[in-house]
């Protein structure tokens, strides 16, 4: 029996239900069953067990334990029996003779119970599936209940509603929601739905009901929103889908409402779409950046490094030239307007305009390099702050010392900002060194009483700024004022906005302390004096110079936004541009104005002859005076000139003057205003170490003659007919004679605004944008002298991380006290000194910066 059921095939059984006892249905059927079973037991073979009582009709039947009986005529319960092993030719199992009769007596018996095992399991497995179609039929059942409960429930839940009228219809369709409830909430809900379940079946439920309810209601209350009126409204049609129909009805107002909003919203994604698509486009137009054009750029803002290595800035300029002449050329014809290509022919800088229009396609935007305080210094009122810092003071009557004076004046005149001028505060011991005629100051307030008088006096009007002071010590060796600590902290914070460094390289030769671009929005450097000049007349001034000139560029590109050049005669520095800022003295236009009525009236307006005038140290052109004089001695006989001046050189140049028997008289140095001076016609200043010398500028507004060398610091004099300039000795004679010989013209209006602080202050604001920082503009002129252009923002500059790097390595240097020592800096000045305490009314720097450590 074993081996006759193991020979059928392994799929028999299983891929027919219907062989077990089981319908399409899933039903039990026991006649099925029966005969299957007789079919299977009918090829034993003959010796094997037979059912007794197979006498048909019969059928089996299940008890309560879940047993099986056969009914029918004969109700014995069927069992197996031994019967004689009759031959036949179903049961051989194709073999054609008489098969022997087999010794297994219980092989019927375990190949019946084999089947009623596989049996059963299909059974329990058809239960369960049974079972778990009714648990999701009653919780489908259950689910729909609750959400008709609550949907009949929300009016009374405590839900708002924007009109009354909307509640009313709520309340209409409720009662004949709870029809459809009741319907579909009956007992026999699960059955039916079962009845209609197939393989391939969906359950659909019919909406018709409520479709019908919804849209009467919706017709009787046809205003209720109040977006309808007279049926005037448009009619469109939304279909509603029952079981095989399809009906139009009248739109709602608020689904036409949110369609028009989901519209408009479609429109404005599809304009923001196309905006995106143009600035695709437009990014497209503009052709990248090349290695030739990366080059010129990189050529260019390695401009300082060039000037520190001896290269011109027009060989620079060249190679520039020669790398962006294809794409020049290429961006004027595609990709500039008109105007702008305007600008560029008249030399605006190309390569600026190029690199921020490729950046700004890209749409990115510079925020600052690692070295770049990003944080604006906002000052606490709207009125703005400059502050005018200097390397000297009066008494000591030095340019740096008036020019800063009068430029503070005429600023704070226009009262548009807030001014402050801060002045360096020496000891007693380094005022007996510097200021003359024995005038000392206990405190910094008695000086202050003492500048104000001085300018009050000169100027014609009351001053309103404010004068501040930093510690500062006399260096004999450079016989100027160092700074002494960090000169920054000496301004308030909030007074930190606009600085004016008054020769900017000076001021931070040394200084170890916070960076002036950090602390200060905008900071403007004016170069005042010509260093180099100096150092060369001084033993080994030649590799001094050259370590100099290097230091002043490195401090000057460090902390400063500008820098403003008096003249050509200083030297080449980063950032910087050629422009005359001072002025005179207004007393002295009023001695010109005396002098010219007084030749209208017939009267002599000059009674002596030449005169010099100048602080007597070699630098300041005496060298050069004595070699005239000495050279063409015979030339100048009858020549006399008197020379006013006090200085450290005063004995050596008096002592070679009187050796060579020279035509020079020495006197006492005084103040260019004063009456004695009023009377000389011609002015002698053979200086070329000057920047742009105030006492020549001065004797010009007086109505004087004045002769002076053809040298860049003269440059701006040579625009009045009173300058007479020489190149050589005997051209020197010549002006001479040509000055004694003649009568100077009186200056027009014109000339005498030129030279006055008002047209200076004028000047100064415009070449170095104060004006537009002040009014809060953002244009930067790419050329001082040519029209301006808007930098784009998003533009990079590799300087600012150059120079933010300079920076930081100047304030390590200068943090090292071998370091400053072996540069010639004077002991202890890092810091400043306990004197300066005590009359500044500081505390010491050890308690405003203390180190904490082991």
């Amino acid at each position: 029996m074993r081996a006759a059921l193991l020979s059928l095939p392994s799929t028999s059984v299983a891929s027919r239900a219907t062989d077990l006892g089981l319908n399409a249905h899933g039903r039990f059927n026991s006649g099925e069953y029966y005969l299957t079973l007789r079919n299977i037991l009918s090829r034993v073979p003959t010796g094997r067990k037979h059912l007794t009582n197979p006498d048909p009709p019969c059928h089996p039947t299940r008890d309560k334990c879940g047993s099986f009986s056969l009914s029918g005529t004969n109700t014995t319960p069927f069992a197996l029996v031994d019967k004689p092993s009759v031959p036949s030719s179903r049961t051989m199992l194709g073999r054609g003779a008489e098969s022997a009769p087999s010794p297994g007596a219980g092989t019927a018996e375990k190949a019946l119970s084999f089947i009623s095992r596989g049996w059963r399991e299909v059974r329990d497995n058809a239960d369960a599936d049974l079972r778990l179609m009714r648990a999701r039929a009653s919780s489908f059942k259950s689910l729909a209940d609750r959400e008709l409960e609550n949907f009949f429930s929300f009016p009374s839940a405590g839900l708002a509603f924007s009109s009354p009228s909307e509640l009313e219809i709520v309340k209409r369709i409720k009662p004949k929601l709870s029809e459809l409830q009741q319907a579909y909430s009956a007992r026999d809900l699960s059955r039916r739905v079962l009845e209609k379940w197939a393989p391939k079946s969906t359950i659909r439920i019919d909406m018709s009901s409520i479709r019908s309810v919804i849209v009467s209601e919706v017709d009787e209350m046809g205003e209720i929103f109040g977006l309808g009126g007279d049926g005037a409204r448009s009619q469109k049609r939304v279909l509603w889908k029952g079981e095989a129909q399809e009906e139009q009805v009248k739109e709602w107002d608020p689904i036409r409402i949110l369609k028009m909003c989901l519209k408009g919203l479609e429109r404005k994604s599809q304009s923001t779409s196309n905006e995106l698509v143009e600035k695709v486009k437009l990014s497209l137009e503009i052709l990248p950046l090349d290695l030739p054009e990366l080059l010129a750029y990189l050529v260019k803002q390695s401009g300082p490094l060039f000037d520190h290595l001896g290269i011109q800035r027009d060989t620079c300029n060249k190679i520039i030239e020669a790398l962006c002449r294809r794409h020049k050329d290429h961006l004027v014809s595609h990709s500039l307007s008109a105007k702008e290509a305007s600008l560029i022919d008249e030399n605006i800088d190309y390569l600026d305009l190029r690199i921020a229009s490729v950046l700004e396609s890209t749409g990115h935007h510079y925020e600052g390099g690692f070295w770049t305080n990003l944080l604006e210094h906002k000052t606490t009122d709207k009125k703005r702050h400059v502050a005018i810092v200097t390397t000297a003071s009066l008494p000591w009557m030095t340019g740096t010392a008036v020019n800063p004076l009068f430029r503070a004046a005429y600023m704070a005149k226009s009262a548009k900002q807030d001014v402050t001028l801060v002045v360096p505060w020496l000891c007693k011991s380094d005022q007996d060194l510097v200021y003359p005629n024995s005038l000392r100051f206990i405190s910094p307030e008695e000086q202050e009483a003492y500048i104000r008088n001085w300018l009050e006096d000169r100027i014609g009007f009351k001053t309103d700024f404010k004068i501040s002071f930093y510690p500062g010590k006399f260096s004999r060796e450079r016989r100027s004022i160092i700074p002494a600590g960090d000169t920054t902290q000496f301004i308030p914070s909030k007074e930190a906005d606009i600085a004016i460094l008054e020769e900017p390289e000076h001021l931070n030769w040394y200084h170890h302390g916070k960076r002036w671009t950090d602390k200060f929005n905008y900071v403007v450097g004016v170069v005042h004096t010509n260093y180099l000049e100096y150092i060369k007349r001084q033993k080994n001034g030649a590799i001094q110079a050259f370590f100099v000139k290097h230091i002043n560029n490195w401090v000057t590109r460090a902390y400063c936004d500008k820098v403003l050049r008096l003249s050509a005669a200083t030297q080449e520095l980063p950032k910087s541009i050629i422009c005359n800022v001072h002025g005179v003295n207004p007393k002295f236009l009023k001695v010109g104005e005396k002098i010219a009525a007084e030749k209208e009236q017939g009267n002599q307006a000059f009674s002596k002859g030449a005169y010099f005038l100048g602080k007597m140290v070699w630098a300041k052109g005496y060298r050069e005076l004595i070699d005239l004089f000495a050279k063409h001695k015979n030339d100048l006989e009858g020549f006399k000139l008197d020379i006013y001046g006090s200085g450290e050189d005063s004995q050596e140049v008096q002592y070679a003057a009187r050796k060579l028997d020279l035509n020079l008289n020495f006197f006492k140095g005084r103040d260019h205003a004063d009456d004695s001076l009023h009377g000389y016609k011609v002015f002698v200043n053979p200086s070329v170490s000057d920047v742009l010398c105030t006492a020549t500028a001065e004797a010009l507004a007086m109505g004087k003659f004045v002769i002076c060398a053809d040298h860049p610091s003269n440059e701006f004099f040579r625009a009045f007919p009173n300058c007479l300039t020489y190149k050589t000795s005997e051209d020197f004679v010549a002006r001479v004679k040509e000055a004694m010989n003649n009568e100077p013209q009186p200056l027009t209006s014109e000339q005498r605004y030129n030279l006055s602080w008002e047209a200076a202050t004028q000047r100064f604001m415009q070449y170095s944008e104060l004006d537009k920082v002040l009014n809060n503009e953002e244009t930067i002129s790419c050329k001082a002298s040519g029209p301006k252009v808007n930098k784009s923002i998003s533009m990079p500059i590799l300087s600012e991380a150059v120079d933010g790097g300079l920076a930081f390595a100047h304030y390590c240097f200068t943090g090292n006290e071998i370091l400053r020592l072996s540069t010639g800096a004077i002991p202890g000045t890092r810091d400043y000194s306990k004197q300066h305490c005590m009359d500044l009314h500081q505390l010491p720097p050890q308690v405003q910066n203390p180190v904490y450590g082991w």
